[in-house]
């Protein structure tokens, strides 16, 4: 008589079982680790991208983020043809430096599909920005697909010789020089990346907090302050994740 050598039907089912235990328990770390990386690299890319804007701008026209005098108006078809060599608007500089931008006008118009169906692109939590003026921003959408957004009423954004970017000087100041990156575009979260220590203040710049590299605390919406030739972070956590590499 030959004899078979194989599993029972009991062993193969409890060893599926287990691969699924811990599949349930790594799956998720996994995909936070690799949304972190992602959203971490290309904060960096964008605020790079914008940096060199600025300098582009003060090179090439002779105004960055500081020598602007006009505002955006929020009319798509008008601040899309702001163009630098007429107008110094942020609207120009970004318009006469960037390739394969989309002016997108309020912040507001932009859409993400919801079941189908679309809605209007909106911030789901915030610890730094102001969530209602935010969502008064004004937008571009980049060519990787990052929001680039910007207030409505930015204009002079310069820091004077000396002066420390601190708390008061972004948000009591010249709360009109702050804006946000959206690395992730209209996609979810659409929250702020916020410290793991729940107690710090965000708007703290001088002091930058520590951020979880997780779903709740590594997410895609990062607060910046434009100023000079120069795009800085204007929260404690973005400010961790500019200048950690981990």
């Amino acid at each position: 008589m030959t004899k078979r050598f194989g599993f029972t039907l009991a062993e193969v089912l409890i060893t599926l079982g287990i691969i699924g235990v811990v599949a349930a328990m790594t799956i998720p770390t996994l995909i936070a680790n690799t949304n972190g990386a992602k959203f971490r690299s290309q904060f960096k890319k964008s605020i790079s991208t914008l940096n060199q804007a600025g300098l582009m701008s003060q090179a090439q026209y002779d105004f960055d983020y500081a020598g602007t005098t006009e505002k955006c108006t929020g009319t798509v078809a008008t601040d899309a043809g702001h163009h630098p060599e007429s107008v110094m608007s942020f609207c120009a500089i970004l318009n006469g430096t960037l390739t394969g931008q989309t002016y997108q006008g309020a912040v507001t118009n932009i859409k993400r599909s919801n079941n189908g169906a679309e809605e209007a692109y909106a911030i789901k939590t915030t610890s730094a920005l102001t969530k209602a003026d935010a969502e008064a921003y004004y937008a571009y959408t980049l060519a990787d697909g990052s929001i680039v957004a910007f207030n409505k009423d930015a204009q002079g954004c310069e820091l004077p010789i000396g002066q420390q970017l601190t708390k008061t000087y972004i948000y009591t100041t010249h709360p009109e020089c702050l804006g946000f990156i959206d690395v992730n575009g209209a996609t979810l979260p659409n929250r702020e990346v916020s410290c793991s220590d729940a107690t710090k203040d965000a708007q703290d710049v001088t002091t930058p907090c520590a951020v979880k590299n997780d779903a709740n605390h590594m997410t895609d919406i990062f607060p910046i302050f434009f100023h000079d030739a120069t795009v800085e972070p204007a929260s404690a956590a973005a400010k961790y994740v500019l200048t950690t590499s981990k």
